[in-house]
């Protein structure tokens, strides 16, 4: 991916340097400035998704929790699919590490749709585990583990500042993600 990226960003590059000395003297200053934006706002974009990629698929899935800051700000606000709203980086990964309580093998295996523009990202991921550990609802109650693997879709938007995310919207289907565990119809 980061060949792939530099690759197409040296491609880009290379085309406007070859522009003959008389287009050059045709573009207008603001033009020149306006590329020149776009260029420097798709590397960003490009930077941030990879660093989403290494999220996902390494500090997530892999349970690296040390590094959830390379990503995140310390004061991140995260907007849960059940509607709660969370501050703080020790939160989230509070948050992050119960998903794992009762389902040990989590992880996020791959990011079909990842795109951007200026300080936001859009990634769609697929989220696989199992349903093998008790799952605790609160009061010292549990639901008991039905052993159900589930695969369900994603979303996460983040908005992004100074080289991490300081807000994130994750969207999934709970119904859906209930009803492949067994325990909603």
């Amino acid at each position: 991916m980061k060949s792939t990226i530099k690759t197409v960003g040296l491609l880009v590059l290379g085309s406007i340097l070859q522009m003959s000395t008389v287009q050059a003297e045709n573009l207008k200053s603001s033009e020149l400035m306006t590329l020149s934006k776009l260029l420097k706002d798709k590397a960003v974009v490009a930077k941030q998704i990879e660093k989403f990629d290494e999220l996902d698929f390494e500090i997530f899935s892999g349970q690296q929790w040390h590094r959830v800051k390379e990503s995140h700000s310390k004061n991140i606000i995260v907007h849960w699919p059940d509607g709660r709203i969370t501050k703080g980086i020790d939160v989230h990964i509070e948050d992050m590490k119960g998903m794992f309580v009762f389902s040990p093998d989590l992880k996020i295996t791959k990011h079909p749709i990842k795109f951007g523009a200026d300080n936001w990202t859009a990634v769609v991921g697929e989220m696989t585990g199992t349903f093998s550990k008790p799952m605790p609802i609160g009061g010292g109650k549990t639901i008991p583990a039905t052993g159900k693997p589930y695969k369900i879709s994603m979303v996460t938007l983040g908005y992004w500042q100074d080289g991490v995310m300081t807000e994130e919207y994750l969207f999934w289907d709970n119904k859906e993600f209930m009803k492949q565990i067994g325990i909603g119809q």
